[in-house]
């Protein structure tokens, strides 16, 4: 599934997350099945979480959205042992 952002004013809608890993009130961390997705900023919060549609919204004011490449899990052992 493909995901989209729309930055209107301070809020920030994306759809196809998958799961939110981190939100504080400096930065952000979500995945799509392509991507990950880091936010960082100022008074970030989260505004609409509903994973079962993929949809979050943040609030807040943004420095920085970074995506990262593919995300893969790695087995749980190598994980460990690294």
């Amino acid at each position: 599934m493909d995901y989209t952002l729309h930055l209107e004013n301070q809020l920030l809608f994306i759809k196809g997350a998958t799961k939110v890993v981190s939100s504080t009130s400096t930065g952000a961390q979500v995945l799509t099945e392509a991507n990950s997705i880091i936010i960082t900023g100022q008074n970030i919060e989260v505004k609409k979480l509903n994973l079962d549609d993929k949809e979050v919204c943040f609030y807040g004011e943004y420095t920085q959205i970074k995506f990262s490449g593919s995300v893969k899990k790695q087995p749980l052992l190598k994980r460990i042992f690294k």
